[in-house]
Order: structure tokens, then sequence, then C-alpha cells
């Protein structure tokens, strides 16, 4: 793309520069584009910040694959991604990326452009109402002027109201003046021309006075520094003394999505036992509650909490739902990333707690670990006979060898997949999850162990997954850092973003192992009401949702290297070799 030498006209390209400048020179990194028309001027100006070095720049064909990979973006690294896009149907695919962020607390900067306001509603091609469509879910939403010439410096006042929006657009997808971070939509409409050369002040201008983001490279829950609950976006937060946990109350700690280090911490501090979420970041540590259902239910532990400490958003058993809906139960939830937690209609939410001087109860600490030892889980394959291996009895040799023959060629399962997963990962990598069946199987089996996790906890739902994961990966893998993002989800949550299978020619190729769990429908249905009073005809056409898509054609399409695995063997060699690049591993699994 040509740099100005002149003062041509070209309003629309002036002001894109202006915006993202503003962004750039604030510590923005990353930009997610969409292509299209009348987005054209952002998308050139985001090509020339990436061939200047400024930023990360990915382009994705599909709106909704380009929100979820911000979104990913933003997870990791605490800033917002920015997202461009042209006008119409293409801002409607960013809803369901907005709404998670929303409902998660993540930061990201959703930039649409869009017809000067005398084309809306006259019917115009390719023309909505697009002001106000996330109004519901942003902390931040603005329908901007149209661009008019800038005379042709970057002092000029239409540049510096341009750098104001991008300041406010910033603090507010940062959360500034609300209970958490979360998306920010700013509407940007142009008359043509639509494109022109790039001004020679953009370079200069976004890397003056720049803050580099210091991104969250232990992923360990960034979102939490500053931050609160949503759902009063504009209203400022009080500034709140932490809250004192005296010793008395039978308490427990319980750790949802994005709960992060500080509730192991306060668990610690406390002598609690802690109750952690797979999904939580949380699960590590002396007093993590293992096969914590039960334990929950159970009139002799869960029956007799009086104190519940919350931190982040718990979503993954009725369990603990249930008793978080208890009248008798005092619940404190932690401000977080997320919706406020008040499921009984008087917990009280507090900004941070620490524990009091008193001396713990170990007693009530002690029947949970020992209620936990009892429920432990042991997924590892057994080790080899030794001595029957190395005997010269020729029935010992070989019933030792036959045995082993065994374990090789046992078919996998759930418990085996979770566990394989969560052995491979370390501190170093990341691991995701899909909203499938078989992120409860991790969450009832699996130990503890202090990883970066993260999972659309937000809404829960299946939308993006791929993409999330990719973004991940992109945002935790610059500067060459190590590790590798692992994405463990079943098949309904695959194919369902099979868009964010592809990547433009030319891209960074993220280290992305996505391991699909396939039983070939939605097996979830399996353990919910519905498959109670529904005949197998109903359930299947309208439930279970089966398929014969074949996974293999598919990563073949796209570029990925395949995996089919049936055996734990065959799935550790896949997991712990080397990779450098996109692996698509394939698990069948019984329904």
């Amino acid at each position: 793309m040509p740099l100005d030498t002149r003062r041509a006209a070209a309003p629309a390209t002036d002001a894109a520069a202006a915006l993202l400048a503003g962004l750039v020179s604030r510590g923005v990194r990353h930009l997610v584009v969409s292509p299209g028309s009348r987005s054209q001027a952002l998308a050139l100006v985001a090509a020339e910040l990436e061939r200047q070095g400024l930023v990360h720049l990915h382009v994705r064909i599909d709106e909704r694959v380009a929100g979820f990979t911000a979104l990913g973006i933003g997870r990791e690294t605490g800033m917002p991604a920015v997202v461009v896009c042209t006008s119409g149907t293409a801002v409607a695919n960013l809803v369901p990326a907005a709404l998670e962020a929303h409902h998660a607390g993540v930061p990201l900067l959703l930039l649409t452009a869009d017809r000067p306001p005398e084309l809306r509603g006259v019917g115009a091609n390719q023309t909505t109402r697009q002001p106000g469509l996330f109004r519901s879910a942003v902390r931040l939403e603005a329908d901007l002027a149209v661009p008019a010439v800038i005379d042709g410096d970057a002092t000029s006042e239409q540049t510096a109201e341009l750098d104001a929006v991008a300041a406010s657009a910033l603090a507010a997808a940062l959360g500034e003046g609300a209970r958490a971070a979360g998306p920010v939509h700013l509407n940007v409409p142009f008359r043509e021309p639509l494109a022109g050369a790039v001004p020679s002040w953009l370079a200069e201008r976004a890397a003056s006075g720049a803050h580099p983001a210091e991104e969250d490279a232990d992923g360990s829950g960034a979102l939490y520094q500053g931050g609160g609950g949503i759902g009063e976006a504009d209203v400022a937060p009080e500034v709140e003394a932490a809250y004192v946990i005296e010793p008395g109350p039978r308490t427990v700690v319980i750790a949802g999505a994005d709960a992060g280090a500080a509730a192991e911490q306060v668990a610690h501090d406390g002598g609690f036992p802690l109750i952690a979420e797979i999904v939580s970041g949380s699960r590590f540590g002396r007093q993590i509650v293992h096969g914590y259902r039960a334990l929950v239910d159970d009139p002799a532990l869960g029956g007799r909490v009086e104190r519940v400490v919350v931190f982040g958003r718990p979503t993954l058993s009725r369990e603990v739902t249930r008793l978080l809906m208890r009248g008798d139960v005092e619940v404190l939830a932690v401000r977080g990333p997320g919706e406020p937690v008040n499921l009984n209609g008087t917990t009280q939410a507090v900004d941070a707690v620490r524990v009091g001087s008193g001396e713990n109860d170990r007693a009530w600490l002690g029947e949970w670990m020992r209620a936990s030892r009892a429920r432990t889980v042991d997924l590892s394959p057994p080790a080899p006979d030794a001595d029957g291996l190395a005997s010269a009895v020729p029935h010992e040799r070989l019933g030792a060898i036959n045995a082993e023959v065994e374990v090789m060629r046992a078919p996998l399962d759930r418990p085996a997949l979770v566990d394989a997963l969560w052995r491979a990962t370390w501190p170093h990598d990341r691991l995701v999850f899909g909203s499938s069946r078989i992120v409860r199987v991790a969450d009832e089996l699996l130990g503890g162990k202090k990883v970066a996790v993260h999972s659309n906890r937000g809404l829960a739902g299946i939308d993006g997954t791929i993409a999330t994961a990719t973004g991940v990966a992109l945002a935790s893998q610059v500067e060459e850092r190590p590790g590798v993002t692992r994405l463990l989800l079943g098949d309904l949550a695959f194919l369902h973003d099979i868009g964010a299978l592809m990547l433009p020619p030319g891209e960074t190729e993220p280290r992305l192992q996505v391991v699909v769990g396939n039983d070939g429908g939605g097996t979830i249905f399996d353990g919910l009401e519905v498959a109670e009073v529904a005949g197998d005809d109903a359930m299947a056409r309208v439930q279970y949702t089966p398929h014969t898509a074949r996974l293999e054609q598919l990563a073949l399409a796209f570029g990925w290297e395949y995996h089919r695995c049936t055996t734990r063997v065959a799935l550790d060699q896949v997991l712990t070799a080397p990779t450098g690049g996109r692996q698509l591993i394939e698990v069948p699994l019984p329904r």
C-alpha cells in the first residue's frame, strides 16, 4: 500500500489511520480483519501497520471466526484485540463473541464499517441499523461522525477527536469505570471514496507514546487485576477494603471459570477445602477436593457448610449450584471478570477477601481431605510387571507380555482421554476446554496441576471454540515463546466452528493441537432430563444430532496434520511429540 506524499482527498483512510494509530500507540497489538468493501480503509491501514512491524495482523473471511479469534487473544493477554469488518450481516456475526466477552469479562474492540446516515433506512444495499446492535453487552458504543478531509498532518482537530475516541474505547474495553472488562463497539461510517493512500504520519503516530501491553505470558488470570463483575457497566466501582474472613463458620472456597490463583491462595491461608472446577485455573495446591460433586451433596459434608467464598463463575455442576442457592449458607462472591454470582438472592459481593488471624478449623478441613482422598481416581495405565517380564519361567513371562499388549491395545475412553491431555500439558502450555460433555468428565476425574486453562464459560456455548483456541495460541506464542495450545472438545462443537480451521497463507502458524472426542453426536443430552422422556427416534432427530462427517478429509482440505488415535499409547505419542504447526487429533469414543 503506497504511503501518501501529498494531501489527496482520502478522508476514509485518514480517519482509519487516526483511529487505529490511537489504539496501537496505547498498546493494542493484535488486529483481526474480515475483508469487505465498506471497511477497506481500515483494512488497508491495518496492513500498513503490520508492514511497519507495529501489530500482529490476522485475516479471517468469517466474521464470527474473527470475533472469537480476537476473544481468545483478549483472554490470553488481558488486552483487547481489534476486530474490523464491513457493514450489514457481517456485523451481526460478531454478536456471539460480543456476548461471550460481556458475560466473561474479556476485553474486545469491534470496529464496524457502515454506510453514512443518509443511506440508512432507505433501502441502500448492505445497510442495516448497526448502532445499538450490541447495546445490551458493550461497555461503550459510539456511532462516529462521517470523516472529512484531514488537512495533511497528524495534529488536525479531527485527528485529535479520533485519538480521544481511541483512548476512551480502550479504557472502556479494559473496564475503566465499570465492574469488569468487556466489549466496545465503534461504528465507523464512510462515504466514497472508500480508500486512498495511507498518510505518511501513520507509523510515527502509531509508535509515538506507545505503552506496549505486558502480555500475560503465563495466562494466570490478568483479567482479575483491577476487575470486578459485570452487570453495572456504567457505574464506577466503589473503593472497598478487603473483606476479612474470620474463623468460625464451616467454610469452603469454590473456584469457577477464570477464578485463577487467588482462590487457591485464600483456601491455603484459611485452611479451607478448595472446590475448583477444571476450568478455574485454581485446581492445584494441598486443599483440592477430589470428586467434589458427591461430597457437596453429602449431608455429612456439603450439608454442614455454613459459608462459601466464590471466585469466578461456577457452571459445571448442579451440586455446586444447589449449594449456592441455599438460604442457610452465607455466600461471599469475589467480584471477578464475569457476572456477579447471586443465586440465593442474599449473596454479598466483595472486591477482595483476606483471611483473619484466628486459628484455622483443622477438624473441618481434615474431614474434607479424608473424603477427598477416598475419591481420588488414578487414571494412569498399570505399570508393567517387571518381575514377570524378567522371569525365566515361560508362562510367567508370557503372561506379563500379554498383559502389556492388552494395555497397549485397550481402546480409549473419556477418562483416559482427559487424563492424557492433562498429563501432556505443562505451565508453558495452554489448555482450552470446549463446552462439551468431555469437560465435565475432566472436571469430575482430574487431579491438581497448575497449568493455564481457558474456556468460554461466560455463556457456555459451543460457538467459536476453535477460533478462541487459535487466538489463545497466537497470543501466547508471540516472540517465539515456547509451549503448545491444546483444545479438547466434542465433535459437534468442532463441526460448529470448522470455518476456524482456515488459516491464510503467509500468516504465523500456531502450535495448536485440536483434540476431538468423536462419539458421533451430542451425547451430553444422554445425561439430561430429555433422555428420560424422549423416544429413540425423537432423541436422535432433534437432540443427539448424529452425523457422518469425516474429519480426516476436513483436515486435509484446510491443511492440518491429521491423526486418528484409538489407544492411549498412540495418543500419548502424538501429544508429546515435537509439533511446529496445526494438528487435528480425532479420538473415536463410544456413545
